[in-house]
């Protein structure tokens, strides 16, 4: 999953969370609806307990997920490391198609 999808997926859990504590506040606390067939208080009271655990998971499956990125990141990271140079008792480099020939040593002729 791209970043930018993980993180759009992180924004809906939790504001999906948040959205079902909100909607059984309403029900549990402001309204004064008595229908014979429902019990909105106790309806409201069971909204607000999954919208708290769509949350709790939410939140614990992005922080799990973060922690063991990181610690792939750390355990991978010396065969990722980005090309530089050579440490300085490596010895001589082999010159790249790049770099201009050496000049020839003038001889005495002896």
């Amino acid at each position: 999953m791209s970043p930018a999808l993980a993180a759009e997926a992180l924004v809906v859990g939790i504001g999906g969370g948040i959205f079902l504590i909100a909607l059984g506040a309403v029900l549990t606390f402001a309204l004064e609806l008595n229908p014979w067939w429902i019990n909105v208080k106790a309806t409201g009271v069971i909204i607000m307990l999954a919208g708290s655990a769509v949350l709790l998971v939410t939140l614990w499956y992005w922080h799990d997920r973060r922690r063991r990125a990181v610690a792939l990141d750390r355990r991978s990271s010396p065969a990722r490391s980005p090309v530089s140079a050579p440490p300085p008792d490596a010895g001589p480099s082999k010159p790249s198609p790049a770099d201009p020939p050496p000049a020839a040593q003038p001889s005495d002729g002896t």
